[in-house]
């Protein structure tokens, strides 16, 4: 995570001049300033007069100095309109402005200086708003900028102490920040030149504003540069920056908790040596602070303190880290919280923090933060739930609180916060055992409705096969799930159903059938060959008026239907013709292909009618392929007649197919009219099967999936 936020970084940059132009105006020139309506023309003619008066007003005379105080003042005017900074740099303003910061020759050495230091600090003003855009850094560094500049920051050695040297001082760091931001090249540059040292000192300056402005300066030339880190704490910055944390002045904390994140940033040694200069607690106190922005830097710092090793992350905690932490998570301010969430995600890293994070409040805020828009806050907060979840205590409390429900739903955005969830979700799975599972058992026998609801849901998605007879039949965790499905709430149905699912399908691929199923009874067959064949033929049916020659034998061989027709008290038993009323042809040949093959293919147009006469005739084999290709063809539109279908026919695995199909669809079945009805009549069947399916499974140890999908 980059410490600057650039495009507010510039923003702010701007502001900050502005502001101060602001505060200047008693000591500006009164003269007119340049109105918005006036042409272009006039703009370029008044830019080009006051460019010519810095070019050649170089002297210390009075009425030289006076001119170029006021011509300087009016291009800072000007160039607070940035679209008009690039008119003020093609009139050959950068120059003429690098000119008079320059040093010239005094005519005496005893004679006093007009405007001192009015005119540099107007000119490094001006340099400073060019500078804010970047297209215009390289071309004042070009111009000679920075040795004046330097020079500028040099004056704070001389004994005089007044507002105006205050303020060319600050107007040159602030011109300093504004050359180097963003632009390695010029951070480089400014170090070469002897600009570190005398902006380090500036810290320890009398006026608050000069030591906010070198501290801003120093803060922008630590960032991504380790040479200047390096240069800045070998000038000995740490203990004055740590003791600016404390500064009653919001401004320069601000600073100075920015200047130390952008040192301690990707620089391991650095940071031991700021954390061994003290600024830990100073750092967690600013989150606490009035001002949002040092909030969020201490936050951010306070990830990168946790990076350290453990024995850093559990000082922060202990010295009361957490707690403004925790509360920043409900802040308005996104950057604030995801900062926060940031800090917490590397604390939580910690197997003893992982407990204080949570009993201090933790999990209900960073739960609600996976529903942010904003895809590092959303990963950030991930993280520090991966966290937690290592450490079996927060198991209970991560599900009671419906921590499950928010991972499995959640919307993410970046593929490394999925991944992140997944993960989270492992863990938790892996620790439903042992002293965490009785908790929640015991939480699901005896908390709150709500408490027990949530307990039940993230069982089914999360517990061992092993555990399930042992959840949801002895205790209660089944009813507790089909009474979700026959809520009035939307999304409690929603949640049952795929709580159910999930359950019913635990450890394999999800499908109504994988494949068609085997004959029960194995036997040998005649084949086709001997298909309403005469040959041998010993009994002759009719069937729409068309002969069909089989063969008693191997009708007797088929089902207990025939062997109860042609061997018992039945008048078929000794027919040479039987006539069979309620069966079509087609349908009727199918059924006989497969008694004398043992195999049929069943298409969907004719798999119901086949599915009934392979139930009257009681031909089990034959009854399980017409339900195998019936529940291929299940749609949303008709589950409810397959459903009642398989009722009429006593076609168990239809009817589990259909169960499974309700609960696998059940959002786009919620949309039908007959939706609820549904669910009324599929409700005990649901309960048979699992607490059937579960004792089952329990009784011969098998940890396979409840439905039978093979």
């Amino acid at each position: 995570m980059d410490h600057q936020n650039k495009p507010q970084t510039r923003r702010s940059l701007k502001r900050k001049l502005e502001q101060e132009f602001e505060e200047d105006k008693s000591g500006r020139c009164k003269a007119a300033v340049v109105e918005s309506r006036r042409t272009h023309q006039d703009i370029i003619r008044d830019v080009r007069i006051h460019v010519d008066v810095l070019n050649t007003c170089i002297s210390f005379t009075e009425a030289h100095r006076a001119a170029a105080k006021c011509s300087a003042q009016l291009l800072s005017k000007i160039a607070m309109n940035e679209d008009i900074v690039d008119l003020i740099v093609e009139c050959g303003a950068v120059p003429a402005l690098v000119k008079q910061i320059q040093t010239p020759p005094l005519l005496a050495e005893s004679d006093p200086i007009p405007f001192e230091y009015e005119v540099e600090k107007a000119c490094a003003f001006a340099l400073g708003l060019i500078a804010v855009k970047a297209e215009h850094q390289q071309l004042v560094v070009d111009a000679g900028a920075l040795p004046c500049l330097v020079n500028l920051l040099k004056m704070h050695k001389d004994d005089c102490n007044s507002r105006e040297m205050n303020g060319v001082i600050r107007k040159a760091a602030d011109a300093i920040t504004n050359l180097a931001h963003e632009n390695a090249r010029i951070k480089t540059r400014i170090r070469t030149e002897g600009g570190i040292p005398p902006l380090v000192q500036l810290l320890e300056y009398h006026d608050i504003k000069v030591q906010r402005s070198a501290a801003g300066a120093l803060r922008t030339l630590a960032f991504k540069n380790d040479e200047n880190k390096n240069q800045i704490v070998e000038c000995n910055a740490l203990p004055t920056l740590v003791l600016m944390l404390s500064s009653e002045d919001v401004t320069v904390h601000y600073e100075a908790v920015g200047v130390i994140g952008n040192l301690v940033h990707s620089s391991p040694n650095i940071k031991k040596d700021v954390l061994l200069a003290g600024a830990l607690q100073p750092v967690i106190r600013l989150l606490s602070s009035s001002c949002l922005e040092s909030q969020r830097e201490a936050a951010l710092l306070i990830g990168q303190f946790a990076a350290a090793d453990s024995d850093c992350k559990v000082h922060i905690v202990q010295r009361g880290a957490v707690p403004p932490l925790i509360e920043m998570l409900t802040s308005s301010d996104v950057q604030l919280k995801e900062m926060s969430a940031f800090a917490l995600g590397r604390l939580a890293q910690d197997t003893h923090n992982q407990v204080g994070i949570v009993q201090s409040g933790g999990i209900v805020p960073l739960l609600s933060l996976l529903d942010s828009k904003g895809g590092p806050l959303q990963h950030n907060s991930a993280f520090a739930l991966y966290g937690l979840a290592e450490n079996e205590d927060n198991v209970v409390d991560l599900i009671k609180t419906g921590g499950v429900q928010k991972l499995l739903e959640g919307e993410f955005i970046a593929q490394p916060t999925k991944d992140c969830v997944a993960k989270t979700l492992k863990r938790l799975e892996e620790k439903i055992h042992g002293r965490a599972l009785s908790h929640l058992l015991y939480l699901m026998r005896t908390a709150a409705k709500a408490v027990q609801k949530r307990v039940a849901l993230a069982l089914a998605h999360l517990c061992a096969p092993n555990d399930r007879k042992t959840i949801f039949v002895d205790n209660n965790g089944l009813e507790l799930l089909l009474g979700l499905l026959e809520s009035k709430s939307f999304k409690q149905q929603k949640d049952g159903s795929e709580a159910l699912y999930k359950l019913a399908t635990k450890g394999t691929s999800l499908s109504s059938v994988d494949a068609a199923p085997v004959s029960p009874t194995p036997q040998v067959y005649l084949g086709e060959q001997y298909v309403n064949n005469p040959t041998l033929s010993d009994v002759t049916f009719l069937v729409e008026g068309k002969r069909f020659y089989a063969h008693r034998i191997c009708l007797l061989a088929s089902s207990d239907a025939f062997r109860a027709m042609f061997d018992g008290g039945y008048r078929e038993r000794d027919a040479k013709d039987v006539e069979i009323p309620n069966i079509r042809w087609d349908v009727f040949v199918l059924m006989m292909r497969y008694i004398y093959t043992g195999s049929v293919t069943v298409e969907i147009d004719h798999a119901q009618e086949l599915l009934r006469a392979a139930d009257q005739y009681l031909l089990e084999g034959l009854k399980r392929l017409c339900e195998y290709a019936i529940a291929q063809d299940i749609s949303v539109g008709d589950v409810m007649l397959m459903y009642e279908l398989a009722e009429a026919f006593n076609a168990t695995t239809l009817r589990e197919t259909c169960l499974l199909f309700i609960l696998e669809q059940f959002e786009r079945i919620s949309t039908k009219p007959w939706c609820g009805r549904l669910i009324q009549r599929v409700i005990p069947d649901l309960r048979n099967f699992f607490v059937s399916a579960l004792v089952k499974c329990y009784d011969s140890n098998v940890s396979s999936p409840l439905w039978p999908l093979d």
